[in-house]
């Protein structure tokens, strides 16, 4: 059984956020995509199964759960297939609870990807695990199906951050994510350097403590900051250590669009 594994968001080799991805005929058994994810010990292991050259479904698995939704992942798989299952520029996924996804690949090489936006809501209510799990002031705390995002004064705090896992652990399998705006850096083209924000994922609950890029929660973080700013296309940025960069634009008030590149590390085959 052939495996890949691509770097995500991301131009270069070991930046990103890598994922495994397997593209199968029929599902494998449950038990087993969890235990070769935890295998992989990768944020996600994404198992792809054919329907027709244009239409797959699609699994995600974290080293200990499997998940809804995780988009570094679907990025990663539309570019195994893209490279070497379809000749098509388009395909679809379906996903379980959330619909299709239409993706389509560009000639060079930017995936783009239509999902539906997960907005998050300000909230005034939230536990105290979250507040005793951050050591930064908080500016506000929303919520969406995914996470709690929350957003600090400055760049500086979300980047100096150092969370405590096991406070945030405590807040079950609902992920804390922070992220701030960088109101004084020009919106700029991407190629200039300049974002529109700026994000740190961390989800222990299901065995990954700090995400290195996070396409699931910018369906929730870049509609946040396009109403604050008054914007329908943002250039994302996530700071992990590997850090990486998402394209994103507002098609209405449902679905969102999220753009990268990827970048194949390895194949393997699997003795199983």
């Amino acid at each position: 059984m052939k495996m890949y594994q691509v770097d995500a968001f991301t131009k270069q080799l070991f930046k990103g956020n890598p994922a495994a991805v397997i593209v199968t005929e029929q599902w494998l058994d449950d038990i087993l995509m969890q235990n070769i994810a935890l295998e992989n010990n990768l944020s996600e292991t994404a198992f792809v199964k054919k329907v027709d050259k244009t239409n797959y479904e699609i699994r995600w698995f974290t080293p200990t759960a499997e998940v809804d939704f995780c988009g570094h992942a679907t990025l990663a798989s539309a570019f195994v297939l893209f490279k070497d299952f379809t000749a098509e520029q388009t395909i679809q996924f379906h996903v379980r609870k959330l619909g299709m996804f239409v993706v389509s690949q560009e000639d060079d090489g930017k995936i783009k990807m239509n999902f539906p936006i997960r907005k998050a809501e300000l909230v005034s209510d939230y536990p105290q695990e979250l507040r005793e799990g951050l050591s930064k002031p908080f500016k506000a705390v929303y919520l969406n199906a995914q996470a709690y995002i929350v957003e600090y004064e400055s760049v500086q705090d979300v980047l100096d951050e150092q969370p405590d896992f096991e406070k945030l652990k405590q807040l079950g399998r609902l992920r804390a994510a922070i992220t701030a705006s960088q109101p004084d850096v020009a919106i700029t083209a991407r190629g200039e350097g300049k974002f529109d924000c700026v994000s740190r994922y961390f989800a222990p609950a299901v065995g990954i403590a700090e995400d290195p890029v996070t396409g699931s929660i910018h369906t929730a973080i870049a509609p946040l900051w396009a109403e604050k700013l008054d914007k329908k296309r943002l250039i994302a940025y996530q700071a992990s250590t590997r850090c990486g960069i998402l394209e994103c634009v507002i098609e209405s008030e449902q679905r969102i669009e999220i753009s990268g590149y990827a970048k194949l590390y390895m194949q393997a085959e699997l003795m199983i």
